[in-house]
Order: C-alpha cells, then structure tokens, then sequence
C-alpha cells in the first residue's frame, strides 16, 4: 500500500527518521558551490537506512545536463547494488525533483522520495506537477515533503543572493 503525505511535514523532533538524512543531503549540496552548480543534494538510503550514495548537481562542472543530485544519487546506488531497481529505497533531496528526476525515481523503482524545498517553478512531486504519483503509471513512491524545509530553501536563497 502507498501512503501519500499532502500535508507540510512536521514531525516529532526527537522521532524524526528524516532530519539526518535531510542533513547529509544538505552537505552533499554544499560541495555543488564550489563549481557554481546550484546546491542541491541527495542521498540514497538502502531497505534497512544505510547510506547507500550519494550526489550533489554537478552540470556546470561536467557540461552534462542531466548531472542532477537525483539522478546522480540513483546512478551511484545503482552501481553498488549491480542492479536498476532500487526497491525498498529512500531517495532523500534538498529540493522537490524535476520532471526528469521525477521519472528517474519512477523508473528505478525506490519505495520513497523525500525532500526539503518544494520547487513551485519546475517540482514535479506535488507542487507544478505530481509525476511521481501519476496513477496512470506503473510505480508510485511515497512522497514525504518539507523534512528541513526553510534549511533547505535557505541554503539556495544564499546561492541565488551571491550570484
């Protein structure tokens, strides 16, 4: 069964699952500045919470388009799994995935993305558009929003603010 979380994420401080994971993406993001890449960040937790990857954007650096923190993440997991398909994933963002990064998930199968920042101008997990949970599709993860919310939008209002 999926269970679809609509509502802004305010949980349990002390029970929160999602604030350290939140946190580790946050790094992640943080190593995107150096080469001018926007700060997004991502992680890759296996079934039973382990960090599995990592990515942070990295288009400006490679000159490659689809070098975003999702699909990067995805692509690494996959690697260290020897396998496309992330079931029983969590792929944690700083920022609400794009279309693209939106059907990278579906395509791989994780159970759940959860991230930071909605995107109103591109988010495509609830906010522009609901790919990720369009049952017109063969796999819908669960979708947590909001975890770290204002830390996240924060750390991109710092980026956007200096250049």
């Amino acid at each position: 069964m999926i269970t679809v979380h609509d509502t802004p994420y305010d949980p349990d401080p002390v029970r929160d699952p999602w604030r350290d994971p939140m946190r580790l993406a946050m790094a992640e993001a943080a190593l995107a500045v150096p080469a001018g890449d926007v700060p997004v960040g991502a992680v890759v937790l296996g079934p039973a919470g382990e960090l599995l990857a990592s990515g942070h954007n990295e288009r400006e650096a490679t000159g490659d388009p689809t070098a975003h923190a999702e699909v990067l993440a995805l692509r690494r997991a996959a690697a260290r799994l020897g396998e496309w398909r992330l079931p029983g994933c969590t792929l944690v963002v700083t920022l609400e995935p794009c279309v693209m990064c939106a059907g990278a998930l579906v395509q791989a199968r994780v159970a759940r993305v959860v991230y930071g920042a909605g995107d109103e101008k591109a988010g495509a997990a609830g906010s522009l558009w609901d790919l990720v949970r369009d049952r017109r599709l063969n796999h819908r993860p669960e979708v947590i929003r909001g975890v770290l919310e204002q830390e996240c939008a924060r750390q991109l209002t710092e980026f956007f603010r200096e250049l």
